[in-house]
């Protein structure tokens, strides 16, 4: 009998889960490594009151992995509404610091909750360490915290970690054993970045096997990645990976409507991502591109099956 073939991915939280949620119903064996260094919202509070590293992107990973019924997802995601300090915690995110502070470990603790939410494959932190991401601007400014470079505004030209991360083991085993490497969609600064410039992680990717594939964004992120084209997010992460070290990207073509390119550009300051075909020819990489988006509930995000479809079809080649 043939094994599976294996998957790593590497991510943060919203899109990370959304290509898990089509990923897991393909013959593969998955191992997600996620950020631990949010600092917003529930994560944030959490993290600054029990000192643990942030949950809330793995919540979201575990919750889209679940083989259990839609509405067990619904009640990890559920957000708490009162007058109380509990206000604005997502279930989930307790539910993982309390693991935590029983448990005293991040990894364990997803192992437990693994196996009450009937997770099929496995979920990885980055590291056990209560990390915090740093963004140096082209200015020179310095900025703390994964959150504040976010809503900064502003163009970077280097992030780092304030404190020495250390990455579990069993990442650079899960990478060592891949066939198959990917750097998620999701904020490029934000979620994929704080796997790349721990110099270990991109020096285990460039010692792999397995090709590494990197599926681009499909609106830009405002003040960070205005203007940026599919080269452009390429460029970034190599200059942490090393020249040539993508071998393969996913991006969309799907044509949008102007409505709502109108109310994500009034809205939420994002554009499409540009398949900008002339400076891609420069790369070595190669382009693949399909019809990936889907807009039917009034929001622009990707066809999880069809983008997990070409992802699986890549790999089986």
């Amino acid at each position: 009998m043939q094994k599976n073939k294996k998957i790593v991915i590497l991510g943060g939280g919203t899109g990370t889960s959304f290509v898990l949620k089509g990923l897991k119903y393909f013959p593969v064996d998955i191992t997600a490594v996620i950020t631990v260094s949010d600092n917003g919202s529930s994560t944030g509070r959490l993290r600054k009151e029990f000192s643990t590293p942030a949950v809330g992107d793995i919540r979201k990973v575990l919750s889209n992995l679940s083989t259990l019924p839609d509405e067990v997802r619904d009640v990890m995601e559920y957000r708490l509404s009162t007058y109380s300090e509990l206000n604005g915690h997502a279930l989930g995110n307790l539910i993982l610091t309390s693991l935590i502070r029983e448990t005293g470990s991040l990894q364990t603790s997803i192992k437990y909750l693994s196996k009450i939410l009937d997770v099929k494959h496995k979920v990885l932190p980055l590291s056990e360490d209560c990390l915090t991401l740093m963004g140096e601007t082209l200015e020179g400014d310095v900025i703390e915290g994964e959150e504040e470079i976010t809503k900064a505004n502003r163009k970077y030209k280097k992030f780092f970690y304030k404190e020495e991360p250390h990455v579990l083991p069993e990442v650079f085993d899960a990478i060592a054993e891949a066939d198959l490497i990917i750097l998620s969609m999701g904020s490029l600064y934000t979620s994929v970045m704080p796997h790349i410039i721990c110099k270990d992680v991109a020096d285990a990717i460039a010692k792999a096997k397995a090709k590494v594939l990197y599926i681009c964004n499909a609106m830009t992120q405002p003040g960070e990645t205005d203007g940026f084209g599919v080269s452009d997010h390429v460029n970034v992460l190599e200059q942490y990976l090393g020249k040539d070290a993508i071998d393969v990207v996913v991006a969309s073509n799907t044509i949008i409507s102007e409505a709502m390119l109108k109310k994500y550009e009034t809205e939420e300051q994002k554009d499409p991502v540009p398949i900008d075909y002339e400076n891609i020819r420069k790369g070595k990489y190669e382009l693949i591109e399909d019809d990936l988006l889907t807009t039917t509930d009034g929001t622009i995000k990707h066809n999880s099956l069809k983008l997990s479809s070409v992802i699986f079809s890549y790999l089986m080649r």
